[in-house]
């Protein structure tokens, strides 16, 4: 039903428009047409004024001719001649163009009379050339032929056909803004006729869609309204237009569901209290271990701000120390220079070792694993060590009677733990006491152990000696990053590191690997 009366309103507006845009095509082929004559009227009288100019300007330069004699100036005279071809040949293009626009009421005569003009003009340059080739050698006022053609021909002829041919186009040009005119003024009045009668239409017509709508809308609201205060007992008892109905019977179901729901919600919020006692339990305990966490980190930049602080500071005042010297000699430099090299050196360490850290906790460390000889590396170890500290007694334990153990990791990596462990076993142990490197197969993984016999590590500090920035009580040297760094790349392959220590007999880290196999 509700469709129908918007089809009919849609037909009546459709209408309306389609008069007004019919008159605005009209109107606008209509203006283009007599704007394309205006210019094609205006553009022939601006030739044929053109034309007089450049004759007159011709006929003074042939008069000249006369007087001056035959050669004076010939370029000139063919330059007008030919202006004048063009000119012609424009205004005769111009007005076949205009006759056919516009019909021959307008321009009867153009077309003929530019004939006789041309002719004219041909038949006034033959005269001057024929006078100035003939014999006659009269003084100038005396020249009967001269006068009669300057005084005839031109002044009268020529000036009464031009004349008449610029009148003629200026006619031409009055009667279209005329008509242009007269088209303005019946736009106008046509656009106001159609103003008037199709504004009442409009309004009636948007006055009666507002009064259909009206009516089923407030309904809707009232019923939206009263679902809303929580009333779901009222639905719409009015009969409407069959769009309007479906819509009212959702609302009726709307309400329905809405009074079953609410007999659920009691449940539904007993239920949600439970849980959200236990999901506050768990959020308390999480947040402690984010207390936690949070006073790990603050002690973390805490140190990291003190070992940075430290090599800088020493930075700085053997720099402002040098420079305050008066003479300092090159030794002075070189100790200063010295010195600032070794802090940068720890200080470039300390980054290496932080983004090292960094990468591995966000599992972003590179590593170029490829299938080595475990065996092979930890004696390469050996080696190196006993070649840089000859005094130490270092051996190595081998319970696997295979020649060979092929791990795939990093060789470099693995390298580098073995390093730290070794460089720990030197630190806090003394000179006479050997260090033992151990390798052993345990299930389906390959171990390494790096055992000394110094003052070993408490049980308090066996549990934080992976943290960071962690130093054994009774020795202060090192970042505390070794061992960090070598428990995170160990992870990273997939394996663990483990310590075992007792205080005065020594401690023992043990390295896991995951075994490839064994040759």
């Amino acid at each position: 039903m509700y469709k129908r009366k918007l089809f009919y309103f849609g037909l009546t507006t459709a209408f309306i428009l389609s008069i007004a845009l019919g008159s605005t095509a009209i109107t606008a082929y209509l203006t283009k047409s007599n704007l394309e004559q205006s210019n094609i009227a205006q553009t022939l009288l601006v030739e044929h004024e053109k034309l007089s100019s450049n004759s007159y300007r011709l006929f003074k330069q042939l008069t000249d001719e006369i007087i001056f004699g035959e050669y004076a100036n010939q370029a000139y005279v063919r330059k007008k001649q030919n202006l004048i071809d063009e000119s012609i040949q424009t205004i005769r293009t111009l007005e076949l163009q205009q006759r056919q626009e516009m019909g021959l009421e307008y321009t009867q005569g153009s077309v003929e009379d530019t004939d006789e003009l041309v002719s004219l003009i041909s038949s006034i340059i033959d005269e001057f050339q024929a006078i100035t080739l003939s014999d006659n050698r009269l003084p100038l006022n005396q020249q009967e032929q001269l006068r009669s053609l300057l005084e005839v021909t031109i002044d009268e002829r020529f000036r009464e056909a031009i004349n008449a041919a610029v009148t003629r186009q200026a006619r031409v040009v009055t009667a279209i803004n005329t008509k242009i005119t007269t088209l303005n003024s019946t736009i106008f009045w046509v656009s106001i006729g159609l103003a008037i009668l199709s504004f009442p239409l409009i309004i009636y017509g948007c006055y009666w869609l507002f009064h259909q709508l009206y009516q089923p809308l407030a309904l809707i609201g009232s019923a939206a309204n009263t679902i809303a205060a929580g009333n779901y007992s009222q639905p719409i008892h009015v009969k409407l237009d069959d769009e309007f109905e479906t819509l009212a019977s959702s609302i009726n179901q709307l309400a329905e569901r809405l009074r079953q729901h609410d007999a659920l919600e009691e449940k539904s919020r007993k239920r949600l209290e439970v849980e959200v006692e236990q999901r506050t339990m768990e959020l308390t305990e999480a947040n402690l271990q984010l207390t936690k966490v949070d006073a790990r980190r603050r002690q973390f930049i805490a140190d990291v701000s003190h070992e940075l602080r430290t090599p800088l500071t020493i930075i700085r005042g053997e720099a402002q120390v040098t420079l305050r010297l008066k003479s300092a000699t090159v030794d002075d430099y070189q100790e200063t220079l010295s010195s600032i090299l070794h802090q940068s050196v720890n200080l470039s360490r300390l980054v290496d070792d932080l983004l090292l850290l960094t990468r591995a906790e966000m599992n972003q460390l590179s590593l170029e694993r490829r299938p080595i000889d475990i065996k092979a590396l930890v004696q390469e170890q050996i080696t190196k060590w006993s070649k840089s500290h000859p005094a130490r007694q270092m051996g190595l334990s081998d319970t696997i009677d295979a020649e060979s153990v092929v791990v795939s990791v990093d060789p470099r990596r693995v390298q580098q733990v073995l390093s730290i462990l070794i460089d720990n076993a030197f630190k806090y142990s003394d000179e006479s006491q050997p260090v033992v490197l151990a390798l052993f197969n345990q299930g389906n993984t390959v171990g390494i152990s790096v055992t000394d016999h110094g003052e070993g590590i408490s049980a308090a500090e066996v549990e934080n000696v992976f943290e960071r920035f962690v130093r054994f009580s009774k020795h202060h040297e090192g970042l505390g990053l070794g061992l960090p760094i070598a428990k995170a790349i160990i992870e990273q392959h997939g394996g663990a590191i483990e310590v075992e220590s007792t205080l005065g007999r020594g401690t023992t880290f043990t390295v896991l690997l995951p075994n490839e196999g064994t040759v």
